[in-house]
C-alpha cells in the first residue's frame, strides 16, 4: 500500500472520527455530559475506533477498487432523557455529525480553490479532491432516513406525535440487530443507492470545489 492510500484511509479515519466527536460536542452542548465523562470528546482516534468499521473494511474496500470508500467508528453514547430540549435534541445530536462533514468537506473546498496562490501541489489538491468527496459521502448516507443512521433520528423528530411513536417503536426493533442492519445498509449503498449516491456528491463536490464534475473526478485520480 502506496502512501498515496495510506493518507486517504487515514483522511477516511479522521473524518469519521471528527463526526462522532461532533456528536458527541452536541450532546454536552444540549445538557448531556455522558460523551464528556467517556472520553469521547477527545481527537485521538484510538478511543473512536472500530477496528471493523474504521480500518478494515475501509481497507479492503479502497484495495478492491470498489470504486467508494466507507467506514464508521465506534457510535458516541449519549443519554437522551439527559437533553434540555426533549423535542428536538436527539435529531440536533443526529444533526450534528452530517453537519461536521460538510464542514469539513468546506474548509478543504476553499483550500482547493486557493491551490494555485498558495502553491498547493497537484498531490495536495488530489488528497483535497479526495477529502471532499469523502466527507459529503458521509454527510449525505448518513442523512439517509434507515436505521441506524443519523438521518432515521432526524426523521423521528419531524414527524407528528403517533407516527413518531410508532416510527420510534420500528427504530428499537431494528437497533437489537445492530451489525446486521449495518450490514443490510451497506448491501443497499453498493446493489442500489450507490449510482444515485454517487452522482449526487459528485455534482456537490463540483459545486463546492467551483470545478466541472469530470475535472473533479480527473483530480481525484492524480492521486
Amino acid at each position: 500500500m502506496g502512501i498515496e492510500s495510506i493518507a486517504i484511509i487515514v483522511a477516511l479515519i479522521m473524518s469519521i472520527v471528527l463526526h462522532e466527536m461532533a456528536h458527541g460536542y452536541a450532546a454536552n452542548a444540549l445538557g448531556d455530559p455522558t460523551a464528556r465523562l467517556q472520553g469521547r470528546l477527545s481527537p485521538n482516534p484510538l478511543v473512536h475506533i472500530d477496528p471493523l468499521g474504521s480500518v478494515i473494511l475501509p481497507a479492503l474496500l479502497f484495495l478492491s477498487n470498489a470504486g467508494f470508500l466507507f467506514g464508521w467508528a465506534k457510535p458516541v453514547p449519549y443519554n437522551p432523557y439527559n437533553l434540555t430540549d426533549q423535542r428536538y435534541g436527539e435529531a440536533k445530536v443526529a444533526a450534528a455529525g452530517p453537519a461536521m462533514n460538510i464542514g469539513l468537506a468546506l474548509v478543504f473546498s476553499v483550500l482547493l480553490r486557493l491551490a494555485e496562490p498558495l502553491a498547493l501541489n497537484d498531490a495536495f489538491q488530489s488528497l483535497a479532491a479526495y477529502i471532499i468527496f469523502i466527507n459529503i459521502l458521509l454527510a449525505f448516507f448518513n442523512m439517509l432516513p434507515i436505521p441506524p443512521l443519523d438521518g432515521s433520528k432526524i426523521l423521528a423528530a419531524l414527524l407528528p406525535f403517533k407516527a413518531a411513536m410508532k416510527y420510534q417503536e420500528f427504530l428499537r426493533m431494528v437497533e437489537r440487530w445492530g451489525i446486521f442492519v449495518l450490514l443490510v445498509v451497506l448491501f443497499l449503498l453498493i446493489n442500489i443507492i450507490w449510482p444515485y449516491l454517487f452522482v449526487a456528491v459528485i455534482t456537490v463536490a463540483s459545486l463546492f470545489s467551483g470545478l466541472e464534475p469530470s475535472a473533479f473526478l480527473d483530480l481525484m485520480q492524480l492521486l
